[in-house]
């Protein structure tokens, strides 16, 4: 690629492990870790969406958790801004790549790649999607979404009525779907100065992680964090609108037995991950880290002996 190593990327499903090795690889770097994540930016929303703890934080500075009020709008776009603004401000410090850590499809898409300009949201076409919903909730609009653009529809983790709302209103203003000006071609290959690997785990292993996750989740208290935020926010916020939040909710509304939201939040949680491999692995670019018995100190060791030339700079990235 011609040119010096500038960003490391650790992607994965939820409960892949990710978190561990980006923070002791920007430890042993002497770097920074950007979460690429849609809800851990979010403050108070601790440990539904599975933030690192004291001791992850304490290897290396992390940007982008605990960053926004619940109640705060945010976009990929915007994402991608504020990335490019810590990279600016690393790199005025630091020689060492950025690590970037996640598993959001479209924050990583944006600062992985330079997508197309996407038109602005339009208010009138907003306002009518909102009474829409209000009138009729949010299957006929999925199923609009599905007819038009089921590729997006894909990528998004459930209902989330921002996202579906915003990718109509592009096919509304354009007649194109939201996902055509991120192209096929505009994937192929990443940024210059960037390499990413993923933790690859057999199915099991991975299912295995996730119910012990939830079953972690349960223990520390994640119905009395969601009880707690709806004492000031109301359930509708998209921030509230993934997996292990929306169960919770329901719960507490009455709709559903305590077991039967334990088990949903497993089923749905191991349902995102599938679909969050299913979209990495066309991005045959990726790198894959052997995950089954290794340790995140032996995983990062790995990246290492991968990378170490390029971060000396005497070859190129990925």
């Amino acid at each position: 690629m011609g040119e010096q190593l500038r960003r490391i990327f650790i992607i994965g499903p939820t409960a892949s492990g990710k978190s561990d090795v980006a923070a002791e690889l920007a430890r042993r770097l002497g770097s920074g870790v950007i979460s690429a994540d849609a809800r851990q930016c979010y403050k108070y929303l601790d440990i539904g969406t599975a933030k690192p703890g004291p001791e992850l934080l304490a290897k290396a500075p992390h940007y982008y958790i605990s960053e926004l009020e619940p109640d705060e709008r945010e976009t990929a776009a915007v994402f991608r801004r504020r990335c490019d603004s810590w990279e600016h401000q690393h790199f005025a410090r630091h020689s060492a790549p950025m690590v970037y850590a996640g598993g959001s499809t479209l924050y990583l898409q944006s600062v992985l790649f330079d997508l197309d300009e996407v038109p602005p949201a339009d208010s009138t076409n907003m306002a009518k999607l909102k009474q829409e919903f209000e009138r009729f909730g949010m299957q006929p609009l999925v199923e609009r979404l599905r007819k038009h653009d089921p590729e997006y529809l894909e990528r998004i983790d459930g209902p989330n009525r921002h996202r579906i709302f915003r990718a109509l209103d592009v096919w509304m203003q354009t007649g194109k779907p939201f996902s055509s000006f991120h192209s096929r071609e505009t994937f192929r290959a990443p940024r210059p100065g960037s390499v990413i690997f993923m933790p690859d785990r057999p199915r099991d292993q991975l299912h295995e992680r996730i119910n012990l996750r939830v079953d972690h989740m349960m223990e520390a208290g994640l119905v009395e964090e969601v009880r707690a935020l709806l004492n000031t926010w109301p359930e509708t916020l998209q921030s509230f609108q993934t997996v292990g939040y929306r169960e919770v909710i329901s719960f507490l509304k009455g709709e559903r037995s305590e077991e039967q939201m334990v088990a949903d939040i497993k089923t749905n949680t191991r349902r995102y991950a599938k679909r969050q491999l299913t979209w990495f692995r066309r991005w045959d670019f990726v790198q894959k880290l052997d995950s089954a018995r290794a340790t995140p100190a032996e995983l990062t060791d790995q990246v290492m002996e991968r990378v170490s030339l390029q971060i000396q700079g005497k070859t190129g990235g990925s």
